[in-house]
């Protein structure tokens, strides 16, 4: 926050909060994915670790994140630890790599995808 934050009152000892990950880790995962995505929204999260945007987009989706544990599984795919499985997201959902980058699986396709900034802009809850 900042200067300005803390002299109008910011709370600088806001601690982030935790939100549910599943590690996106194995291309088998994709198959639970498509197959739990029958009975409630799978979200994908992939993050290159290594880029200033996609952390910034991180910390801002992380901030915003308002679903329950029990609306969705969220996934977190590290895309310079896992690149197969990235490459695999790719192939099973024929979306586009793009990093950073966010999917919404559902009835096992994907339903709804965003990147960089855009992903910050979008209410989950209306895939619910």
């Amino acid at each position: 926050m900042g200067l300005f934050g803390n002299i109008f009152g910011g709370n600088q000892t806001k601690e982030e909060k935790e939100l549910p990950w599943i590690p996106l880790t194995a291309k088998d995962q994709l198959q639970k994915i498509q197959e739990e995505s029958n009975s409630r929204p799978q979200i994908i999260f992939k993050h290159s670790t290594t880029c200033g945007i996609s952390r910034m987009v991180l910390g801002m989706f992380t901030r915003q994140y308002a679903l329950d544990e029990t609306d969705a599984h969220l996934y977190f795919l590290d895309l310079h630890a896992h690149r197969e499985v990235s490459n695999e997201v790719a192939t099973v959902f024929q979306v586009i790599h793009q990093s950073p980058q966010m999917l919404v699986v559902k009835n096992g396709h994907v339903i709804f995808h965003a990147s960089h900034g855009a992903i910050s802009e979008v209410g989950l809850e209306q895939f619910l």
